[in-house]
């Protein structure tokens, strides 16, 4: 059964949530505070962390932050009214894997946390390297010759992915599955338009591949 921790101030949200996960087969426990969920991450761990982005103690971004250097792998969607794209960029930088803003459809809450799940799976290393280049995911920070890449949240995702399987193909479905939310359209070419962006970014020689018909690889070498 999946496990998840909603950590929430309000008590009637905090409630709905978890009665909303709960019918959706999920092992829910839940907190009020930052302290309060780390002490129950500490002494039991959850598959997917549903965090308010303001508490009484603090900034979650922060908290999350700070667990993601750490190497903290487990998925993380952020519930706030903060809804400028500041404040979205900035759950991200910190290691959100998914924002959702109040208010919201309890049906999309739950389709959102079954995603992450799925996309968890095993935990990957917290630092991938591939020939010249270095991807820190718990800073979500990707170097090439050690040099810094200004990478979205979007091309970090897609770019973690296909380093996460190298020499494989990966299809372009299997990439919206694992980097997009279930808003995404499948059929739409906005795999592409990231990837064209990514590699601009990564620069020669050139570490993401075309598989015609099939989708993308990342190799160091065009015919590796």
């Amino acid at each position: 059964m999946t496990r998840v921790l909603v950590v929430e101030d309000d008590e009637n949200l905090r409630l709905a949530v978890t009665a909303e996960l709960t019918r959706g087969g999920a092992d829910v426990r839940a907190a009020g505070s930052l302290a309060a969920a780390d002490a129950m991450l500490t002494s039991g761990g959850a598959d997917c962390v549903v965090f308010d982005r303001m508490l009484p103690d603090g900034d979650a971004a922060g908290y999350v932050g700070r667990r993601r250097q750490g190497g903290w792998t487990t998925p993380v969607l952020f519930l706030t009214a903060r809804d400028t794209v500041a404040d979205v960029v900035a759950g991200f930088e910190h290691g959100a894997d998914d924002y959702l803003v109040k208010p919201f459809a309890m049906a999309e809450l739950v389709a959102r946390v079954g995603n992450l799940v799925r996309r968890g799976g095993a935990a990957r290393p917290a630092v991938l390297r591939q020939a010249d280049l270095e991807l820190n995911g718990p800073r979500r920070q990707a170097r090439r010759a050690g040099v810094l890449l200004g990478l979205t949240a979007k091309e970090f995702a897609v770019l973690e992915h296909l380093m996460s399987r190298p020499g494989q193909a990966v299809s372009r479905t299997e990439l919206i599955d694992h980097c997009w939310d279930t808003s995404a359209d499948p059929m739409s070419n906005v795999v592409d338009v990231v990837v064209r962006r990514l590699r601009a970014k990564l620069g020669p020689p050139e570490l993401v591949h075309t598989v015609r018909g099939r989708g993308y690889r990342f190799a160091p070498e065009a015919g590796s």
